[in-house]
């Protein structure tokens, strides 16, 4: 074992999306990891959620593998009911003290049965579901909760008020027939010993009683977006059934309020909370899909901050698809209606005011930092910002004020999952930075058993389907599919589970496979994308094959597309299991091929994401190659004087490229780009276009993006007219001293059909140049054209001192664009004012165009690294949610403007992100490929080479033996399973494993011959 100095475990406070996130990727790439959780469960606020946006996946089928995963690493050891209370040390060398408040349940024996619960007489308020309903004194978080054990909450059981009276209750202790409660419990206090440490404690909802002219407590239908959540959840109070809480009716019409306790500087929350409008449309989407009538939902907005990848497209679709209705107003009050319903009164843009009555009112409500966070980070002396966020120090991403400490997730500012995960990732790549030399020291190896023989056993079945609360349950018959798959050929066992990802159904499946010695299994539940290698790791564990393991998805081909059809779904999801079913029975044990790995990396582009990352790698000690086509290294942000935080980006950008020119682990290429790829994970082989021959084992993507170069608003023709970068540039070099009238017009070349997506950063570009004209010249005239001012977390902040220092705002419509003439007079910009109906003109002396964020080309790319890129030419991630650096090619990460239009601060942090995520396959010594490769019968084959020119991975090749005899042959490291050289095989000669022609005709005959 390596000595060190430094101590190779990390404590993670705080275990929702951000925690999970960071403590796989620290496990993943050789650390201990300490996960700490105040809750008796992991998870956070995830599984409150019902779904996400834009994709509406559903939030627990995100997190469950996640959790499951987490809670069976050998190098997690998560720590529930538990806080920090002490910190002392130095970065590397951290002594923290935790408090483990008393469960009065003993985790390891608690079986999860809930026998406990349905003992215990005591009902309170359930904290999870926004007390929209009740649960017990003993009580489990939610469902699918890790661990799998229950807690007692002793302020409410009755067994606290006299313990040393045994006759006052002990209804549990009697039902419990394991043995786990002990009301005698202590608290408990642990020293651990870690390198550094991870804060992602979360946020905590802002609480609407604060502003009384939304009524919230009083009128019994308004509800905030978190308790509409819980009502539209399938594991909900509810069942997922939409109804409103005062009489449990239907509502016919539903209104959401925007910036309830965001963008709000009474109240101290001049922010924006970042997540709002998107969740609201979300919400709003969900709840007309969830209403077989005609669900009215109209949002109530300022502006709709869509700025996020593919959030556009998404507020588009939820009005001409669904037919969500938006009102861009200003409410003066909510008032009691008939029958419970509510009347909100609210003023449109020109004044007019309006009364109009709802069955249903959701306030959706901004994101606060928890107040138990507040205090940690006062305990951990981490210093705070004026709304009691995370201090985050300028251009670090995830830094704090503390060497050692890092920040990421809703603690360091709003943000929404993807930014979440995103994070959770940066910070891990800054901890394997800082604890390099110590990884590895703490950690252990998992052992499985050794996988059972069932070569020429008779085929013992086993099936399992999955409710999903009411997500595949409130459709599909859960249980007539249960018990039609008994009947099939070769099941001996099948059964329903409530969620068949959660970590007790995990259990069940290994006492399954043991007790009734099954040898292949099925399971009927959501996606393979997401949840296979979960059920495959079970049964590893269990002593299979992993390859043994059949899935069918019978929540996106059964309930959520036939969800006005259930008798049909029903009938189809039996189908789809006896399909399954019969691929089972023809699996064979497939084994993984292990490789050497090559620890050096490659990074294609060498702008501030590609820079960061290298250079996070190479202090990490890997040998990194930087490839860059243009003559320096900078990128655009060599065009960047001025940080949206006032940050001399200059400054940062030649100390930044210095450290890279001067780093012995990093070689620089100018001038050169990718001429030809071959290769894999672990053993790549990339050739330059100087001739050169690179060997590395990873690659990470950052080629950046470039400024839209208009052809509207006069621009090329009028030297007045001018890109945001232009003008920043020629302020910076005060070229525009005598300028006085400036007009910034917005979405030029976003938000429009040929690019129908935001670019993010132009809103908050605009503002903090019309400030930097303001501090110049104060007397000068700044107008900035908008559809809608999108300046999200922070940067609120710079809109609110815009308009408090003059700068005009006027709002224009996609229909009536402003328009720009030469005249004899000047450059004369005409434009309608939204308020008074009415055409204004401006002569100016400037006008500053905020241009797209266009994608440089990626297509040679993503042919050589077999990578996709989505419609508008960005490199298109493996998942949103779970893998936001990650391609679905394995070994493969991108960062930066290559992903999507980001500001300079979101582009370092998803840099470092891109290198904690590139580490996890770094830090291994070989590399193991799970053995689903296609395979040649030579005897068949003709040597015809159609599969050499149909394999996109290259796997596929002719070869010659020593007789002379040619036929094709398969790279198992190379091939991706996908099954184009099978399908196009002329002679049957060549199948693939785990998916092969037999089985996959039997699966056709299991429906064809009914």
């Amino acid at each position: 074992m390596t000595t060190t100095n430094k101590v190779g475990a990390v404590l993670v406070v705080g275990s929702g999306i951000a925690g999970i996130q960071a403590s796989l990727d620290l496990a993943e790439s050789g650390y201990y990891v300490y996960l700490v959780e105040r809750e008796p469960a992991i998870g956070g606020t995830m599984p409150m959620l019902d779904k996400t946006f834009p994709t509406n996946d559903c939030s627990m089928c995100i997190l469950s593998p996640k959790l499951v995963d987490c809670g069976r690493h050998l190098n997690v050891n998560s720590m529930t009911n538990s806080e920090v209370v002490g910190l002392e040390g130095e970065p590397g060398n951290f002594k923290v003290t935790i408090r483990t408040k008393a469960r009065y349940i003993d985790v390891n024996k608690c079986t999860g049965c809930g026998s406990c619960a349905e003992a215990c007489p005591v009902k309170v308020d359930d904290a999870f579901n926004q007390g929209l309903n009740k649960r017990k004194a003993i009580y489990k978080l939610y469902a699918q909760a890790f661990p799998n054990a229950y807690a007692i909450d002793s302020s409410k059981c009755l067994k606290f008020k006299n313990l040393s009276n045994d006759k006052l209750c002990g209804k549990c202790i009697k039902a419990c027939q394991a043995g786990a409660i002990n009301h005698h419990m202590q608290d408990e206090e642990t020293q651990i010993e870690v390198g550094s440490i991870v804060l992602v404690p979360g946020f905590e909802a802002f609480d609407p009683t604060q502003l009384e002219l939304y009524q919230y407590g009083k009128l019994k239908n308004v509800v905030t977006s978190l308790e509409f959540e819980r009502i539209l959840s399938a594991s909900g109070p509810f069942g997922g059934h939409l109804i409103r809480p005062s009489d449990h009716k239907e509502p016919q019409k539903v209104a959401w309020i925007q910036c309830v306790g965001s963008r709000n500087c009474r109240i101290g929350n001049g922010y924006c909370s970042s997540v709002c409008c998107m969740y609201a449309i979300k919400q709003a989407v969900i709840a007309k899909e969830h209403t077989p009538y005609d669900l009215g939902a109209s949002i109530f907005y300022m502006d709709m901050r869509t700025y996020g990848k593919d959030f556009e497209k998404y507020y588009e679709r939820s009005k001409a698809q669904y037919g969500v209705n938006f009102v861009r107003s200003r409410v003066y009050s909510l008032d009691l209606g008939e029958n419970d319903n509510v009347k909100i009164r609210y003023a449109l843009e020109d004044g007019t005011v309006i009364t109009e009555e709802y069955d249903m009112v959701v306030l959706s409500v901004g994101l606060e930092p928890h107040k138990a966070a507040v205090e940690l980070a006062k305990t951990l002396g981490v210093e705070l910002n004026q709304y009691n966020f995370v201090d985050v120090p300028e251009l670090s991403g995830v830094a704090t004020n503390k060497p050692g400490v890092y920040v990421a997730g809703a603690f360091s500012g709003p943000r929404d999952i993807p930014e979440t995960v995103m994070q959770a990732s940066a910070a891990a790549g800054e901890v394997q930075k800082l604890l390099a030399e110590a990884k590895g020291t703490l950690t252990k190896t998992k052992e499985y058993p050794a996988p059972k023989d069932v070569s020429g056993e008779i085929v013992r079945t086993g099936v399992f389907v999955c409710h999903c609360g009411i997500n595949i349950g409130g459709v599909v018959d859960v249980p007539s599919v249960a018990e039609y798959a008994k009947t099939l050929p070769g099941v001996v066992y099948a059964t329903e589970k409530l969620y068949a990802c959660s970590q007790d159904a995990s259990a069940q499946i290994k006492e399954a496979i043991e007790e009734h010695g099954l040898n292949r299994i099925v399971v009927a539940s959501c996606s393979p994308r997401t949840h296979e290698p979960m059920f495959q790791e079970t049964l590893k564990e269990a002593g299979l094959n992993p390859h043994l393991f059949e899935m069918t998805n019978i929540r996106d081909h059964c309930s959520w597309v036939h969800q006005n059809e259930p008798e049909k779904a029903t009938e189809k999801a039996k189908d789809l299991v006896k399909m399954a079913v019969k691929k089972a029975a023809l699996l064979e044990p497939v084994h993984p091929i292990t490789l050497p790995m090559n620890h050096d990396v490659l990074v294609i582009g060498g702008g501030v994401s590609g820079l960061t990352s290298a250079l996070n790698l190479a202090d990490q000690g890997y040998q990194v190659y930087i490839v860059e086509k243009a003559e320096e290294l900078g990128g655009i942000a060599k065009r960047i004087k001025y940080g949206m935080g006032g940050e001399d980006v200059p400054a940062y950008l030649n100390e930044l490229i210095g450290k890279v020119n001067s780093h012995t682990k990093i070689k620089v290429y100018t001038s050169v780009e990718i001429a030809d790829v071959q290769g894999f994970m672990g053993n790549y082989q990339t050739k330059l276009t100087n001739g050169e021959e690179i060997k590395h084992g990873v690659v990470i993507i950052a080629t950046g993006a470039a400024e839209y170069q208009p052809t509207e608003y006069l621009y090329g023709h009028n030297t007045r007219v001018r890109t945001l970068l232009e003008v920043e540039g020629m302020l910076a070099d005060g070229k525009l001293q005598n300028a006085n009238n400036y007009v910034f017009i917005q979405c030029v070349g976003s938000r429009d059909d040929e690019r129908p997506y935001c670019s993010r950063i132009c809103c908050t570009k605009s503002i903090k140049l019309a400030l930097k004209v303001k501090e110049a010249k104060p007397s000068a005239n700044v107008y900035i054209l908008y559809r809608d001012i999108r300046t999200y977390g922070y940067f609120e902040d710079l809109y609110t001192e815009a308009r408090r220092k003059g700068v005009v705002f006027v709002r224009y419509s996609v229909d009536a664009k402003p328009v720009v003439e030469g005249t004899s007079f000047g450059t004369k910009v005409t434009f309608t004012d939204h308020v008074l109906n009415r055409p204004v003109e401006i002569y100016a002396d400037i006008i500053g165009l905020a241009t797209a964020i266009v994608p440089n080309d990626n297509t040679s790319l993503s042919k050589l690294f077999k990578v996709p890129i989505n419609a508008e030419g960005f490199f298109l991630e493996a998942h949103m949610k779970l893998r936001p650096v990650d391609f679905g090619t394995d070994g493969v990460f991108m960062c930066g403007l290559a992903h999507g239009p980001k500001n300079l601060e979101e582009n370092i942090s998803q840099a470092k992100a891109a290198a904690g995520r590139a580490v996890t396959a770094l830090a291994k010594e070989n590399i193991e490929t799970d053995g689903k490769a296609a395979y040649v019968d030579k005897r068949k084959c003709m040597a015809c080479g159609v599969c050499v020119e149909v394999c996109p991975a290259k796997a596929a090749t002719l070869v010659t033996d020593e007789r002379g005899n040619t036929a094709a042959d398969i790279n198992p490291a190379l091939c991706k399973g996908c099954g184009a050289c099978s399908s196009s095989c002329r002679c049957g000669a060549i199948n693939v494993k785990g998916c092969s022609n037999e089985q996959l005709m039997a699966m056709v005959q299991a429906v064809a011959w009914q």
